[in-house]
């Protein structure tokens, strides 16, 4: 039988069943929303119904969409077992390492991330930035080599393993009242406003946790759902913030916000890779685990 659609399609077409958004799959896949429609639509028509529909704003898979979903990510895996078994064979003088990691990590990974392609440039490496709740979506279905997060998933057969230290440290603007004071307990910030990130974030997971097991409830003047954002509405004044240490290196370096000297503080956490558990690594995910595995990071 010869097959009517390509793999393109399909991982186009995941893309989309994902986001439930030609504008935002066409993004992630650096693809223009026309591209990513058309090929969609051609799907469908190889297909011979409609996978897709639209009520009002939103787009819903329909049952033959759930369908194909299902065997659509199967197919892509099956081929990416096939180009890993083939890389295997070349061994790291050619292949592909697909990593996705929390948007905090990004301070930390790419400088790892070059140390590895320097050490290793046939290997092509596709890197990306999710939130938490994304970045589990896609471990669950297996879409990438590895996955790196602050707080592994209880609810999930997975492998994960600490490779570096990724302590949370409270900031706040320089002329914040408690910047310049020394030895603050967790009962002195009872009464001041603090900026999360998202609900389900792992950094705001942390911070609750810390807070909750020290008799605190933060009042929550804002949730936001970038590190940049916070960033910026901390160095603005507008309240507290809990961030990695690697996300406000710079701005604690040229003054721009100030770390502030709590009892507590900083929180240690860990940096976390992960896969599923039983999954068969290709040799350049091993190559990327070993490095890890050597723990310090590189100098920048």
């Amino acid at each position: 039988m010869i097959m009517r659609y390509s793999l393109r399609q399909l991982e186009i077409f995941c893309g989309v069943a994902r986001t439930l958004s030609y504008t935002r799959a066409a993004e992630e896949l650096n693809l223009t929303q026309p591209a990513v429609f058309t090929q969609v639509r051609q799907l469908e028509d190889s297909v011979g119904t409609p996978i897709i529909e639209r009520i009002g704003k939103r787009l819903f898979l329909t049952d033959a969409g759930r369908l194909v979903l299902d065997s659509a990510r199967t197919i892509l895996s099956e081929a990416g077992r096939m180009d890993q078994a083939l890389a295997d064979l070349r061994g790291l003088s050619r292949g592909r390492l697909r990593i996705s990691i929390v948007s905090t990590a990004k301070y930390d990974v790419p400088a790892r991330l070059g140390v590895f392609c320097a050490q290793h440039p046939g290997i092509d490496v596709v890197l990306n930035v999710w939130n938490r709740e994304e970045l589990l979506g896609r471990l669950t279905n297996n879409e990438d080599d590895l996955y790196i997060l602050g707080t592994p998933p209880d609810n999930l057969d997975i492998i994960a393993e600490p490779f570096a230290d990724n302590p949370l440290v409270l900031v706040a603007a320089p002329d914040h009242p408690l910047a310049s004071r020394k030895g603050l307990v967790v009962g002195d910030l009872r009464d001041q406003p603090f900026l999360m990130r998202e609900t389900g974030s792992g950094t705001r997971i942390a911070a609750e946790r810390f807070f909750s097991g020290a008799g605190l409830r933060p009042s929550v003047r804002m949730e936001l759902g970038a590190n940049e954002a916070i960033k910026q509405a901390a160095a603005a004044g507008l309240g507290l913030a809990v961030l990695s240490r690697g996300t406000v290196e710079l701005e604690l370096k040229v003054g721009v916000l100030k770390q502030l000297d709590v009892e507590g503080f900083p929180i240690l956490r860990r940096w976390y890779v992960a896969y599923l558990s039983g999954k068969r690594l290709s040799v350049a995910a091993q190559a990327f685990l070993t490095q890890l595995r050597g723990g310090a990071r590189p100098v920048r």
